[in-house]
This record gives C-alpha cells, structure tokens and sequence, in this order.
C-alpha cells in the first residue's frame, strides 16, 4: 500500500510505498510530514518509521478478502495485470475472458474494482491541501510503485491549488499530471476547470486517468478521460453533492 500528502502554504510533504502492515497509510504519510526530516519513506525503513512512531499496525492477513485472493488468482490464470480503477467502463466482468481497452506501456490490462481514495481541501484562508491513499496494482511486478505516493505525480498541492489523480498510474507518472495543472495555472494564466481540462487532453497521451482539484479561492473541479469517475465535495455551510458521469 502506498500513499502521499501534501500541504500547499508550505510545499510540505510526506509519502510511503510498500507498506504491509499499516492499518491506515496515509496517516503514516502525514507523521513523514509532520515527525521526520524526509519526504517519503519507502518498504521496511517505512514498516521501521510506523512502529517508532507509534502507528496502528495490523497483521498482513487484514488486508485479504475472498474477492481479492479470486481476482488475483483469475490475474495469475491470465498472466494479467489487474487494474486498480475508479472508473466504470460499463464491464460485466474482469476475468481474463474480457477483452480490455486499456493498456500500460503499450501492454493489455484488465479492469478491477476500485482501491484509491483522493482528498483535497482548501480553507477559508485559501490555503490548499491534498493526499491520496491506494492499494496499487493486483498482480503487478515486485516492487512496482505507482503515482499516488508520488508528489508531482499523483499528489500536489501549492499556493493555487490541490489536486488528487487516479488511474493509469504509469501515464499519470509520465505526465506529472497533479503538478501540471498547478503549473498551467501558474505559466498559462489558466482558471482551475481550465486547467484540468487542458491536463487532462493535452499530458495522458493514451493513457486513462481522472483527477479531482480545488483552488486558492474555493472553486472545485473534476476531469477524467474516461466512462466515468466516482467523486464527491461538500462544503461546510451543508452543500454537498456526488457524481459518477460527465454533468
């Protein structure tokens, strides 16, 4: 498991990857932040961080379900990847019967149930925050680390905003999406939904992703380049609202 904060008055960060036993990562992120001289933590020095500090851990097992042991042996069956994705795409199934539109460096991925969760945030003072937790790739390669612990990547947030991607974490990677759309904010003079919009044709290539953002002055923001994305806001005078499709 992996995850990333970061917190934009001050441009401070923490992150970690290849957590086992860490009943909640993105707390652990926050202590990185908040109690060490480092930015990200990474496997055992990690594992190490969490017990010093005192962190609820949990045997491994907690973290296995009968649906996740079936979907990883379907993953194995097909010498698969199994995506880890907010996004519906309208499939009945993910076994390795289903032919996939998606693909990672050029390779066949299968599609599988949602595992990251994005938060941003932005105060009555403007200033912006932003963290996102996941459970990675089914089936990946040993020591695979994706975009969400990754500040610039799949978390980033400055003085204009805060942003939360998920998705294709390689071509998130690549395009360095949440810092981008801080970026053309900051260079091109563009309003957030703008920039989102711009990132989101303009920085994935082929690959499929989505992201959601909020700016200095409490405007909010969402883009994906697929079906769908699972998402929500709420502010604090009561107003909240969900959204799966394009409005």
């Amino acid at each position: 498991m992996e995850a990333s904060i970061m917190d934009g008055p001050q441009r401070r960060c923490g992150a970690v990857s290849g957590l086992t036993t860490v009943k909640n990562p993105i707390s652990l992120a926050r202590l990185v932040m908040d109690k060490s001289p480092h930015s990200y933590l990474a496997f055992s020095g990690a594992e190490d961080f969490a017990r010093q500090q005192g962190v609820e851990l949990v045997e491994n097992e907690y973290f296995i379900t009968e649906e996740n042991v079936g979907m990883l042996k379907l993953a194995k069956e097909a010498n698969t990847i199994l995506f880890d994705y907010r996004i519906p795409l309208g499939m009945e199934s993910c076994s390795s019967g289903v032919e996939s539109p998606l693909h990672m460096n050029g390779l066949p991925i299968s599609v599988y149930a949602p595992e990251t969760v994005g938060c941003v945030v932005v105060d009555n003072q403007g200033r912006c925050a932003a963290a996102t937790s996941t459970g990675g790739l089914m089936n990946k390669m040993t020591g695979r680390i994706g975009d969400s612990p990754l500040i610039g990547a799949g978390t980033y947030a400055g003085d204009l905003c805060g942003v939360s991607c998920t998705g294709e974490g390689e071509a998130i990677i690549r395009g360095t999406l949440a810092r981008e759309v801080a970026a053309v904010m900051e260079y091109k003079g563009l309003g957030l939904q703008e920039a989102v919009d711009f990132v989101i044709k303009e920085r994935l290539d082929d690959g499929k992703a989505g992201l959601i953002a909020v700016s200095n002055k409490g405007e909010v923001a969402c883009g994906f380049n697929c079906t769908g994305m699972f998402r929500g806001c709420a502010t604090e005078d009561g107003f909240m609202e969900v959204g799966i499709w394009e409005q």
